[in-house]
């Protein structure tokens, strides 16, 4: 008995080591998955992941890890709005205790890893509003816990996967606002609803359902809704192809089809003939009086342009009468409209950007003036919309002249600092004017300087960021003819791409055509509606008013300070004391800055000095200042490297 006592005694111990072991093991293998995920993480602005550090090997007290009371492991991950950019690592697959995996409103992108599909006791999964794309793992049939999968507002593609039926605890599934074709997979013959009992019911695909929160819309689904889900709102499956008559507000069948004319916004090309027809020989006669005509219309044509030309020179400002309703659109403006202005330009509909903005209200910006709208185009790319606050009854035949001057004018913009014009569109029913561009994710250089971490922008950033913009004025304004200048160039009209590439737009242009003023009065601006701008009147809509305006954001962009506050004045009466001072212009950075190279800084100030001259005259051309930033700074490797041994990581972050 007294061995036997020592044996039971010996294998006891012995579970009780190999179970401390394995928990051992386990909140080992925990803390790596966790630092996996850090280390998959590329920026983190708001240092969410700043104390995950496995030094103690306890992640228990990390930020936004909680753990069960019990035996210490990691039962939730809440890591959402933490603007966290990055990956999202598989090995979160190994947290066989978690519960809750929140990772949603972040920047996350790449694929969602199969091997959350281990995570079975997971109830709660949420990816939203991220950047996800790829196809959704059928793995996910692995979350047998789960009753809610938010995936919705990323790039998702591909099909849904009907292993997603096999989850019997699931009650809501968002996957709208997506990129998602195909069928939604169930039977088409059963009908259901969350009341009914289910029992052990064989499952097809999505059916039975138990959802009481299913969204699906806003995504390229097509074929027929199933009948076990249409005790849904008919809203869940709104923006797609679906050909049901439960269905509303599907995507135009153009956009639905492959080869649409929203599938062609790449290439914006329209459809040539397949065929061509043989000339036929005509006669002489024929071919000389063919000839006639041309050249008396082509003496025609250039009269009428000389006249128009000494009209608009004669005429500063012309009165504009409340449109005539006697007259037809076409009469009002043919008299001083070519019909054929715009035809080699790509032209979108109102109904596919609509579908593309979500009905319009995907609002991100507005003026008086203008709404400026954020969409998704059916062949991928996400674009700025920019409609015009206009009313028919209140559009005469010089707005329209104006506005297709202007999209003209846009379309012919190519550099890679300058955001690319995508298309318009001009409908009158119901009235439309609209502009398309190609939208910049990372919003303005006004809010990274003054609503950011300063962390994001560090100064080899900084520096990339005021070069990108000097080159893309002087494409502006060296590179084309006529030269092109930004009515309100300043920090707000600066976006910038993921890359931190500046992008510069031209939003304000419309100010011109609309005032309170004008529209108050009727008067329209002629020498804007001519081409041909004082820079008296607007400092900011002519070349020289362009160049001082660089020099006030290249002080923003080395300073961190608004250009006007009230409190503490211009921007540029506060810098100007410095400037004159060479050894006083330290003072004009931005304390939260770091790995600052005064060779750089010298260069910058002495290009600002130059810029807001008080004489426009003495303000050199952008091809000068360009040249000088790209020659004065020195933003390759080598030159980085030379300056701080520590600035790799730096320079890894900002190429």
């Amino acid at each position: 008995m007294h061995w036997a006592g020592v044996v039971l005694l010996a294998l006891h111990c012995g579970v009780v080591l190999l179970r401390c072991s394995a928990a051992a093991s386990a909140v080992g293998g925990e803390v790596s998955a966790l630092i996996a995920f850090k280390r998959a993480v590329i920026e983190d602005p708001h240092s969410a992941l700043a104390d995950w550090t496995d030094a103690d090997g306890n992640a228990c007290d990390w930020h936004g890890v909680i753990c069960s009371s019990a035996q210490g492991s990691v039962i939730s991950l809440k890591l959402s709005n933490a603007s966290l950019k990055g990956f999202i690592a598989p090995e979160l697959g190994r947290l066989v205790f978690l519960q809750e995996l929140y990772l949603d409103h972040n920047l996350l992108f790449g694929t969602i890893p199969k091997q959350l599909g281990s995570l079975r006791n997971v109830r709660v999964l949420d990816l939203s509003v991220n950047r996800l794309a790829g196809p959704i793992p059928p793995e996910l049939s692995g979350l047998r816990s789960s009753s809610v999968i938010k995936l919705h507002s990323n790039g998702l593609t591909g099909s849904i996967p009907p292993e997603l039926g096999m989850l019997q605890n699931l009650v809501e599934l968002r996957l709208d606002r997506n990129r998602l074709k195909g069928s939604i997979p169930g039977s088409n013959a059963t009908g259901y609803s969350p009341a009914a009992d289910t029992g052990s019911i064989a499952r097809n695909g999505l059916c039975p359902s138990r959802l009481t929160v299913g969204d699906f819309s806003y995504n390229f689904l097509a074929g027929k809704i199933p009948p076990c889900l249409k005790y849904l709102p008919r809203s869940s499956f709104q923006g797609n192809c679906f050909q049901d008559e439960y269905s509303i507000r599907q995507r135009a069948s153009q956009i639905c089809k492959s080869g649409s004319t929203a599938g062609s916004l790449k290439g914006f090309k329209r459809p040539t003939s397949e065929h061509k027809h043989d000339r036929v020989q005509q006669p002489t006669w024929l071919i000389v009086l063919e000839i006639a005509t041309g050249v008396l219309l082509l003496v025609f044509v250039i009269t009428g342009a000389i006249t128009a030309s000494r009209s608009c020179k004669l005429k500063p400002s012309i009165r504009i009468s409340s449109w005539n309703r006697s007259k037809s659109w076409s009469d009002e403006i043919t008299v001083l409209i070519d019909s054929d202005m715009l035809k080699s330009l790509p032209k979108l509909s109102r109904q596919e950007l609509e579908v593309a903005c979500e009905d319009f209200s995907n609002i991100i910006g507005s003026t008086p003036e203008t709404v400026v709208y954020k969409g998704t185009m059916n062949d991928g790319p996400e674009v700025s919309v920019i409609s015009l606050c206009a009313f028919e009854g209140h559009w005469t035949s010089q707005h329209e002249l104006f506005y297709q001057k202007k999209v003209i004018d846009l379309a012919r913009l190519n550099h890679e600092n300058i955001a690319k014009f995508l298309g318009y569109c001009r409908e009158s029913d119901p009235f439309s004017r609209m502009l398309v561009f190609e939208y910049a994710s990372n919003g303005t250089l006004y809010e990274h300087l003054h609503y950011g971490e300063a962390a994001q922008l560090s100064w080899l950033r900084r520096m990339k960021i005021a070069i990108g913009i000097a080159q893309g004025l002087r494409y502006l304004h060296t590179e084309l003819q006529p030269p092109f200048a930004i009515s309100e160039l300043n920090s707000n009209s600066v976006y910038v791409t993921e890359d931190f590439i500046p992008k510069l737009v031209d939003f304000e242009c419309w100010k011109m055509m609309f005032s309170k003023h004008e529209k108050s009065l009727g008067h329209f601006n002629t020498k804007a509606f001519c081409g041909r701008i004082d820079s008296s009147e607007d400092k900011h809509a002519d070349v020289q008013g362009n160049t001082f305006a660089f020099g006030v954001i290249l002080l923003e962009i080395i300073s961190g300070r608004l250009p006007y506050c009230k409190d503490k004045g211009y921007l540029v009466d506060w810098a100007i004391k410095y400037l004159q001072q060479p050894e006083e212009i330290g003072k004009l950075v931005d304390p939260e800055l770091t790995n600052v190279r005064t060779e750089d800084l010298a260069v910058i100030c002495s290009v600002v000095s130059r810029c807001i001259d008080p004489d426009p005259s003495k303000r050199p051309s952008m091809q000068i200042i360009a040249g000088a930033l790209e020659t004065g700074i020195d933003l390759s490797a080598a030159g980085i490297l030379k300056e701080s041994s520590l600035a790799w990581a730096e320079l890894a972050l900002a190429l």
